[in-house]
Parts: C-alpha cells; structure tokens; sequence
C-alpha cells in the first residue's frame, strides 16, 4: 500500500509526430532533472528508451519515479515542469501514463 510519501514508479510512452525525434529527445533528456529540481521525483535518475515501430514511426518510453503520491499533480503548479511539459506535448501525436508495480526482482 503506498502512501503520499511513498515514490510512485511511473511509465510514460510518447508517440513523436514524424521528424521530430532528434528535437523532442532533446526536451525529454530534460524532463528527469527538471522534475528532480522541483523536488518532485526520486533520487534515480529516469531511464528512456527509442523505439520504432515496423511502420518507422518513432516512440520514446521513459521510466521513473515520483517522490509521492501527490508529485504528479504538484508538477502541474511548478512553472518549470510546465515550461517543458508545453513543447513535449506539441512535438507528440500521443502520449500514455501508467503507475507501474514490479512483478519480478
């Protein structure tokens, strides 16, 4: 059972709009930090990963965890988190959130 100040493990899946990879790996190298600055996230640093599809479309996942419960909607205040939340989210075509419980060591 987690608690408000339990850290929450996280998943994100963005979908990148064609051509803009290069530009949005730029940003999302960025988001773990910023978030980290906030307060709003653990110690671990994310970890992200490129995928792509047989079709060639680009998707980039990224892992990591809030601090608490409540991070996720405090980041949602914090204008930093905002100011690179913005230009994520234009350069997507989709985006997927998931809390995650490891099932395995």
């Amino acid at each position: 059972m987690s608690t408000a100040e339990s850290p929450v493990a996280n998943i994100c899946r963005y979908r990148v709009k064609p051509g803009r990879a290069e530009e949005f790996l730029g940003h999302l190298k960025r988001h773990w930090p910023v978030l980290h600055k906030a307060g709003l996230s653990t110690s671990e640093p994310a970890r992200i990963w490129q995928c792509q599809d047989k079709a060639g479309n680009i998707a980039f996942v990224e892992h990591f965890a809030w601090k608490g419960q409540d991070s996720s909607r405090a980041a949602h205040q914090s204008p930093a988190v905002m100011a690179l939340w913005e230009p994520m989210g234009a350069l997507c075509d989709d985006m997927e959130f998931w809390q995650a419980t490891p099932v395995t060591p």
